[in-house]
């Protein structure tokens, strides 16, 4: 057969990509070279690398050398964790002939560490410290997957983008602020086949929570004069607190203060393309003039480039509904949860941040079948047509009123007669 990877080089149709890449599976299936069907976190996330023009013959860049790789490292938050990281980490890693490896939020490497001889291979790939090992520059891999998508990520082998990495198996687990639950990078396992088990993901997870709590101790919590404020739930418009302004902000630079709230290290400009506009037509300029836009809205200082980014933290309601819903706080998180995150927006990036978070606490919402959280969600305006819900809340307090508005919301929606929860 043809390469199927030619179809990926940069300039080819990136439905076409994605395509090329299902079809190749299909035939290495056949063939018995790949067990068992992709998995859905590895599928998005070829369809990622290949719009993000990734060559599969390429390999990762080095971006921070010498000097400013040492500041980069003594300035990032994650030094202070990193003898908790090799304490629990730099034994098996080197037992186990693994690397022990930590990247920052824009994905690259600040330490990798581990068994000499797997150093040198994988020095040969540019898996080494200063290397920007992002997927949107190297494809599918465990420490930039799990950055991308903000959760644990273990990449087998073939599932790895890039050609030359295919040999090995890694996990990775984000870590975040304890304060703000911004990402602050992530730390990685990676190795051979010894790697290639579940308990290689939860071993990594429970480290970077590890690492979660001893930042937690370190970070001191004293109050920044600086500190920005962002209300973005329920509102098509955001609304910006910052030195004592309150700005309603455009829609655009709504999306845009959303985006870069959740990545303190910066988005270089083609990675806001991709998470502000569906149209691939939109070019740089438009991006830049919009920048520029919103740097005099915000005032002097506050909104750095190369990569775009903000100089002051930032405290979002939807940051701390995450934090509670994922302590296991629902109350508290429904009760900050003022509606879907600037419900008008097609920003492919917003609607998917909007979608998790509702998503997520319907889940949590169904599962602990509360009777008083369910009817709060129902009777508010997200969720006065939430089906899944009404059927829960109808289950968990079976009243006259609320089996007469699930009947009429069943019959609204075609839903299928003989519920039996009715």
């Amino acid at each position: 057969m043809t390469d199927p990877w030619v179809a990926l080089e940069p300039g080819a149709d990136p439905a076409e990509r994605v395509r090329v890449l299902h079809r190749a599976h299909e035939i290495f299936t056949r063939a018995g070279t790949v067990p068992r069907p992709v998995r859905r976190v590895v599928a998005d996330s070829w369809r990622r690398s290949a719009r993000a023009g990734v060559r599969p013959d390429g390999t990762a860049d080095i971006e921070l050398t010498d000097t400013d790789l040492g500041v980069h490292r003594a300035e990032h938050p994650l030094a202070h964790v990193m003898p908790l990281f090799r304490e629990l980490m730099g034994t098996f890693a080197s037992d186990g002939r693994h690397l022990l490896a930590v990247c920052d939020a824009h994905g690259r490497l600040l330490w990798v560490e581990g068994h000499a001889s797997t150093l040198r291979q994988a020095g040969r790939m540019n898996f080494v410290p200063g290397a920007r090992w992002a997927e949107s520059a190297v494809g599918t891999n465990a420490p930039g997957t799990a950055v991308a998508v903000n959760r644990p990520v273990q990449v087998f082998a073939a599932e790895h983008f890039a050609r030359r990495v295919q040999p090995w198996t890694c996990a990775a687990a984000p870590v975040h602020d304890p304060r703000t639950g911004r990402v602050l990078g992530a730390v990685d396992i990676t190795g051979g086949d010894g790697l290639a088990h579940p308990h290689s993901l939860g071993f990594v997870q429970a480290v970077a929570r590890a690492a979660e709590s001893q930042l937690a101790l370190l970070t001191p919590r004293l109050p920044d004069a600086r500190a920005l404020e962002l209300a973005a739930l329920g509102r098509d418009r955001a609304l910006l607190t910052a030195q004592g302004r309150r700005i309603r902000l455009s829609r655009r630079h709504s999306e845009i203060l959303v985006l870069l709230s959740r990545h303190p290290d910066g988005l270089t400009g083609d990675e806001l393309l991709c998470a502000l506009y569906e149209d691939e037509s939109v070019t740089p300029v438009t991006l830049r003039a919009e920048l520029a836009r919103l740097r005099q809205v915000l005032g002097p200082g506050l909104l750095a480039s190369r990569p775009y980014r903000l100089t002051a933290p930032v405290a979002s309601d939807v940051a701390f509904v995450e934090r509670r819903l994922a302590a296991g706080a629902l109350t508290t998180a429904l009760t900050a949860y003022g509606g879907p995150l600037l419900p008008a927006s097609q920003a492919p990036e917003v609607v998917r941040i909007r979608r998790r978070l509702a998503d997520g606490l319907r889940a949590a919402l169904m599962a602990c079948r509360d009777p008083d959280l369910l009817a709060d969600w129902a009777h508010a305006s997200w969720g006065e047509d939430d089906l899944d819900v009404w059927r829960s809340l109808a289950t968990a307090r079976p009243t006259a009123a609320i089996r007469a508005r699930l009947t009429a919301l069943e019959s609204e929606l075609a839903a299928p007669p003989g519920w039996a929860g009715a």
